[in-house]
């Protein structure tokens, strides 16, 4: 972070880290920055029993109570959903488990079964929304997964939220997904970017941006194996499989986090697709692929020393 103060702690099975601008202002964005993911957590985390995503996936068939942080998140969801054409879509619950992913990655069972069952999810036009009871409703066999687009959406909620109770430029990255608030510092945050193929001798990428979201999805992190076979936690909805592993990781830039989480999201399953995507929507995009060559959209800012 350049010297600039900052702290890091475990959240969503993940780690977050906060910097502030302002030394003294610290403490208060950690505070806020961990009541945010706990609100966040208690609402849409798939491993609490009592959060609104399971109560919702328990009682699919019929309308369930909901709070107004869940529903928010879902309408993100759905949102994002439409816009990439269902390539990122909150209905990959029961493909995930099918996966093996029904856990906190950290008690993943490492191998497993072989997978001979797969089909498309159900997809976003089958969730219902209750605005007025604040109630939505799946059907039966249907399960939510939010984990594409809510951690996104807790950080930039938090950063905002965090610039504001400090009275400073914060920045928050939880597991990848990073958004920043407020007066930047003077030439702008420094932000490293590596994936977990990276030689960690050698020099890492950076770069600089002085607003908005940054996120990166990857096909190398949270991976396992059935069967022998390794698999890894972003599906293609259009088959219920792990996406192609055409890009190890996909780096992207936007106004906010979550629209970048949802751009890196689906150009992983879109694999050789994305980048006319990328290029035709504006988006700033760093794509890896798996022998570690390296492809650039749009405006990619100008990397720095990590």
């Amino acid at each position: 972070m350049d010297g600039l103060p900052h702290a890091a702690f475990p959240v969503f099975g993940t780690g977050a880290v906060i910097a502030t601008t302002d030394p003294s202002a610290l403490g208060t964005a950690v505070t806020t920055v961990r009541g945010v993911c706990d609100e966040f957590d208690a609402a849409c985390s798939g491993f609490r029993p009592d959060s609104d995503v399971e109560n919702v996936n328990r009682g699919a068939g019929t309308w369930v109570a909901v709070g107004a942080l869940f529903l928010s998140a879902l309408s993100e969801a759905l949102r994002i959903a439409a816009a990439t054409d269902g390539d990122v879509d909150p209905t990959v619950g029961r493909a995930l488990h099918r996966l093996g992913y029904d856990r906190d990655f950290a008690t993943i069972l490492r191998d497993g079964p072989a997978l001979r069952e797969f089909a498309p999810v159900p997809g976003h036009a089958c969730v219902q929304i209750d605005r007025r009871r604040r109630r939505v409703r799946v059907p039966t066999g249907a399960r939510l997964d939010l984990g594409a687009t809510a951690k996104a959406l807790a950080a930039d909620r938090a950063a905002a939220a965090a610039s504001c109770a400090a009275g400073c430029g914060v920045l928050v990255s939880l597991g990848g997904d990073l958004a920043v608030d407020g007066p930047p510092p003077a030439e702008g945050w420094d932000v490293g970017l590596s994936d977990s193929h990276a030689d960690p001798s050698a020099p890492g990428r950076a770069i600089r941006i002085r607003s908005g979201g940054l996120a990166t999805s990857s096909t190398t992190v949270r991976t396992w194996t059935r069967g022998g076979v390794r698999v890894h936690h972003i599906v293609d909805p259009s088959t219920g499989r792990p996406a192609p592993d055409v890009w190890r990781t996909v780096s992207v830039a936007a106004a906010t986090c979550v629209d970048a989480n949802a751009a890196a999201t689906a150009a992983i399953v879109r694999g050789e697709r994305a980048l006319a995507w990328l290029e035709d929507a504006g988006l700033p995009a760093l794509l890896v692929r798996r022998d570690g060559a390296a492809v650039r959209t749009a405006a990619w800012p100008a990397e720095v020393a990590a």
